[in-house]
């Protein structure tokens, strides 16, 4: 048997076999990509290899915003940033109907953006909202829905760390990615504001409205304006030319910190925690991104794109066809792999593909970040979807019930941005970003 054949069926055997045992996804891909370089340049010089291309992969000035970033979101998440949001959240949406659970949503997409992280986000403004939906009669499942579904919308709307690790595997522009995002993001909050909407229009007692006074509402918002100014302060500096995205990432620390300070909410004998809790995290994604660039080497050299491609081309040339596949594809991935391992696994292997029949590789970004964020809340192993429902103290299966008409709504938004790459698109070229 041909040695990049054989090294092809090792890595993809091997992952699967340690996925269906239980294995984590990083020590699957680690230890099945080692396996195959055996096979591609022998067990003598395999584990040196395999450690070089390790050592490559994490080697990158890019990849230093992670941290940094994963640092700037665990700061807000434990310096009382979700509650500012919240009330801002209110005033936005307080005289819409089902205005609690709007505020949800709109809290939501400011804390994923302002944080970087949907689990954050989850966690933070479920823990808030989550009782006081209760008290006003929401059905708990439907509140913890509510919660789960539109926690991935900071995933969209930068920063983002999944679009810095779609830049690195892609070699796209971190800054075209962050202004691509908006605009989807902004349409998956919408999408989750009308199954609210339609919801609550069926159910009168629930569609109280929170009328602020104009003073208030001023007052609350500007409370709130220095939790939002952050990424003002961090896309801003990127478009203008003060910073590159990995400089941003370490002011983004920086006013996090002195925002916390600003509003007295971390103690000094917070900040080992917090480190820890960073580094907890950044070590999981940076571990990822080494084993990752050991299966690409792999790839590369078993020509597994080429044969995927060469399938797909069989199975049909029509680029809409392909584009639906490919998103269906990733939809099931979602469903059992965490996103930043299925954007290093499956990018180099569709990207390729798209960009044969015309497809912007930032288009693409999006459309495959899209797609994973719907996997974060879709089970069995949708991660948001189980801190949420462990926040609302609800169970699994009565959540996903509820979900079931966010699923629907935010399925067609996907099909929409597939289908619209302008929507990717027109910021990034209005800014000057696109190539």
């Amino acid at each position: 048997m041909d040695a990049g054949v054989l090294a092809g069926l090792v890595l993809v055997v091997g992952i699967a076999v340690l996925l269906l045992i239980g294995a984590p996804i990083s020590i699957g891909v680690g230890l099945a990509s080692t396996l195959a370089m055996f096979v591609v340049v022998g067990a003598e010089n395999g584990a040196l290899t395999a450690a070089q291309q390790m050592f490559r992969g994490i080697n990158s000035f890019a990849l230093l915003a992670i941290p940094f970033f994963v640092l700037a979101g665990v700061i807000m998440n434990n310096g009382g940033i979700a509650m500012h949001l919240i009330n801002a959240g209110k005033v936005l949406v307080g005289r819409v109907p089902g205005s609690l659970a709007q505020t949800n949503v709109a809290a939501n997409t400011l804390f994923g953006a302002v944080s970087g992280s949907s689990i954050a986000a989850a966690a933070a403004i479920g823990t808030t909202m989550s009782p006081l939906q209760a008290r006003e009669g929401y059905d708990r499942n439907f509140s913890a829905a509510v919660n789960v579904a539109s926690a991935p919308a900071g995933m969209l709307v930068p920063p983002s760390n999944l679009m810095i690790v779609y830049s690195l595997v892609s070699g796209t522009s971190v800054a075209a990615l962050f202004m691509a995002g908006y605009l989807p993001g902004l349409l998956w909050a919408i999408a989750c504001s009308i199954i609210v909407y339609l919801y609550v229009r069926k159910r009168p007692e629930l569609r109280e409205t929170q009328r602020i006074g104009l003073a208030e509402g001023a007052r609350i918002l500007l409370v709130a304006t220095p939790s939002l100014l952050l990424v003002v302060v961090v896309i801003g500096g990127i478009l203008l030319g003060y910073f590159t995205a990995t400089e941003s990432a370490c002011i983004a620390v920086f006013y996090a910190a002195i925002l916390s300070a600003f509003y007295r909410t971390i103690k000094l004998h917070d900040i080992p925690s917090i480190l820890l809790d960073a580094t907890r995290i950044t070590a999981v994604v940076m571990y990822l991104i080494g084993v990752s660039t050991i299966m690409g080497f792999v790839l590369s050299f078993s020509k597994i794109p080429e044969l995927v491609s060469d399938a797909m081309f069989g199975f049909s040339e029509n680029p809409v066809v392909l584009l639906l596949l490919i998103s269906v594809i990733l939809l099931a991935v979602g469903c059992f792999m965490d996103a930043t391992p299925a954007l290093l696994i499956f990018t180099p292997i569709f990207l390729p593909i798209v960009t044969s029949f015309g497809v912007d590789p930032i288009h693409f970004g999006i459309m495959s970040i899209f797609n994973l964020c719907i996997g974060t809340i879709t089970p069995p192993v949708g991660t948001v979807l189980f801190v949420g429902a462990r926040i609302a103290n609800m169970p699994i299966e009565g959540v996903v019930r509820q979900l079931l008409p966010f699923f629907g709504v935010l399925v067609v938004t996907l099909v929409i941005v597939i289908f619209t790459p302008s929507l990717s698109l027109w910021l990034p070229e209005v800014f000057g970003l696109m190539p």
